[in-house]
């Protein structure tokens, strides 16, 4: 796997949750919920836990799929893919994991392996930067 086709991937994964999601509301309203029962920064308390969750893992995909795209399309854009190929796969890795982590539970060890998840997609794309300007 090299820098375009991780970020091919992390597309994909973001996708897919939101399609978990879409499903879910889907299934509820051919079962009769209403259509506008799923207002913006207001979640349905009868909602089961895991689609919360879902959610809230597919919104902390959107918070870091456009660095890890800004970093790997500029590195195609200067000619530098081959400089972030080796890491760029540990971004999707990680945030398959802070997913799985977020899904599993909110309990403190939960919570705590998504953080660490989260800090070493940070790290990496910071690592990433620091290639490319060296590179």
């Amino acid at each position: 796997m090299n820098a375009l086709t991780s970020l091919l991937g992390f597309t994909a994964w973001t996708l897919l949750l939101v399609g978990g999601v879409f499903l879910y509301r889907a299934l509820r309203f051919l079962q009769g919920t209403p259509i506008n029962s799923w207002p913006r920064a207001a979640k349905p308390k009868d909602d089961a836990p895991v689609v919360r969750r879902l959610e809230d893992a597919h919104a902390n995909c959107l918070e870091n799929l456009p660095l890890f795209a800004v970093v790997v399309l500029a590195a195609a854009a200067m000619g530098k893919l081959g400089a972030i190929d080796a890491v760029a796969p540990f971004v999707l890795y990680a945030r398959v994991g802070q997913t799985a982590a977020h899904l599993s539970g909110t309990g403190k060890p939960n919570v705590l392996v998504r953080a660490t998840f989260f800090t070493a997609q940070l790290g990496l794309f910071g690592w990433m930067l620091v290639k490319l300007a060296g590179a």
